[in-house]
């Protein structure tokens, strides 16, 4: 659905995808590939990549919970969209936390080889994650551009409406 939104809301709309982007493609894809150069000397500077996500994601949290009461509708609504998802991939990195940690238990406490360490952590913790993160960058680029065109979904204008928002007529009304 299109809305009639003022320059100021389009732009101020557009700041969590744009947030959320930097930390899928700054973050676990460019940051991944810098340190995992460095990654056989350095293994402990992997763990910036996920902490760094956490506090992103967490931020994009907290400032949904205040657009709620703080922003315009508008803008409200994309924080909300953009909750949703990072709800999504906070779930995935702690899977990967979790991975982690039991392939580090089972290599220190439970005697498991390094190899098969490895290909727990790689396949229930970093796989499910990099597959999020192409499938959250492809809905995120979507998000952002429908937050430039004045776009929300149809179940965040149901689950936040607005009685005061101006839909955009003249367009064909997609069917439920």
């Amino acid at each position: 659905m299109r809305f009639a939104v003022s320059p100021d809301e389009l732009r101020r709309a557009k700041v969590p995808h744009e947030l959320f982007l930097t930390n899928l493609i700054g973050n676990h894809i460019l940051m991944t590939v810098a340190i995992g150069g460095i990654a056989g000397s350095f293994p402990w500077l992997l763990a910036l990549i996920p902490t760094i996500s956490f506090a992103i994601l967490g931020f994009t949290l907290w400032r949904a919970r205040r657009a709620r009461g703080r922003d315009s509708w508008y803008v409200m609504c994309h924080w909300q969209v953009c909750a949703r998802r990072s709800r999504i991939f906070l779930t995935m990195l702690t899977l990967l936390v979790a991975s982690a940690t039991l392939g580090w238990v089972g290599y220190t406490y439970g005697g498991m080889m390094k190899e098969a360490v490895w290909a727990l952590v790689a396949g229930t913790g970093i796989l499910p994650v990099m597959a999020t993160v192409l499938v959250l960058v492809i809905v995120e680029s979507d998000a952002l551009y429908h937050a430039h065109e004045a776009r929300l979904p149809a179940w965040v204008v149901a689950r936040y409406p607005a009685p005061t928002a101006q839909r955009v007529e003249g367009e064909a009304q997609p069917s439920a």
